[in-house]
């Protein structure tokens, strides 16, 4: 095996067709966008070099920033949601259901394999209050609390799509963080225990620590996710009421496709990817800083 992996030629012959095919499928049109924030139009108008236009258009565009800060503040409200419940149930599933946490994990899960779409229109009707009043409003009605029109403002739609969405992926994470919590060797617990740690001590001092690096990973997967999330605030709430609910991703969609500027649409994708690596590196390093000081 070291012979092989020491050849040069066996390396480049194991892989290099994949990453040929990686490269075709992935860095060619990364960079062929990035060629288009130069230009302007579509392949239906024909494009026409615009320099630094777009950049500049860019930092001046308010509607950018309203994304922006919508983005933003997704990734961090539901980037927390989603790990901290799935780091929960995953101290559930091993410290207190132990062997019998398969079907409260496969029924906690069931909701990640479901298709995006149905899970809107099922919180589309959770949340209605008209023409028919949902179960939501309903409870409220039965407290004695007025109906709540949840899609008439940003602030009480952005609190339904956070709900929609950590319900949703929770139980991801928590199988994710669940495998990290049964790697912590029994005999390093039990001789915490013995020590007379527990509770959140335990927690806090042990599972902790030993569970950093799968729960650092959580933290970079989720984070991404929601910097470039879609789907869901397409289907729930179609970037609404008005664009209080528009994130970045939703914003190039519509500038590329819809009014069929290509360039400018790239340049926000452009601006998408710069932010989720930024975010990743400084995650990395808060991350390395803490293992050095440890």
């Amino acid at each position: 095996m070291k012979d092989v992996l020491g050849d040069r030629r066996a390396v480049l012959v194991l892989v290099g067709p994949a990453l040929l095919i990686y490269s075709a499928i992935m860095l060619v049109p990364v960079l062929w966008s990035l060629g288009y924030t130069f230009f302007s139009g579509s392949v239906i108008t024909g494009f026409t070099f615009t320099g630094l236009d777009n950049f500049t258009r860019l930092f001046s565009d308010p509607k950018v920033g309203e994304a922006l800060v919508f983005t933003l503040k997704y990734a961090v409200f539901i980037t927390v949601g989603q790990v901290l419940v799935g780091y929960l149930l995953s101290l559930i599933y091993v410290f207190w259901l132990k062997n019998a946490s398969g079907v409260v994990r496969t029924l906690v899960f069931f909701p990640v394999v479901l298709p995006t779409v149905a899970v809107s229109l099922l919180f589309q009707k959770l949340f209605e209050v008209a023409p028919q009043t949902g179960l939501v409003n309903e409870f409220l009605n039965g407290l004695g609390i007025g109906s709540i029109d949840w899609f008439g403002s940003g602030d009480s739609a952005f609190a339904v799509i956070a709900i929609m969405d950590i319900w949703r992926s929770m139980g991801f994470y928590a199988v994710l963080l669940y495998a990290g919590l049964l790697d912590i060797p029994d005999d390093v617990m039990e001789s915490a225990r013995l020590d007379g740690a527990g509770g959140w001590r335990l927690i806090r001092s042990i599972i902790l620590p030993l569970s950093l690096p799968v729960l650092i990973s959580a933290i970079i997967f989720s984070i991404n996710g929601t910097l470039k999330v879609f789907d869901s605030v397409l289907a729930l709430t179609n970037g609404g009421p008005g664009s209080s609910t528009t994130p970045l991703t939703l914003y190039m969609y519509r500038t590329a496709f819809s009014y069929g500027d290509y360039g400018y649409g790239s340049t926000i994708a452009l601006l998408l990817t710069v932010i989720c690596l930024l975010v990743t590196v400084a995650i990395f390093r808060a991350n390395r800083r803490d293992l050095t000081k440890a």
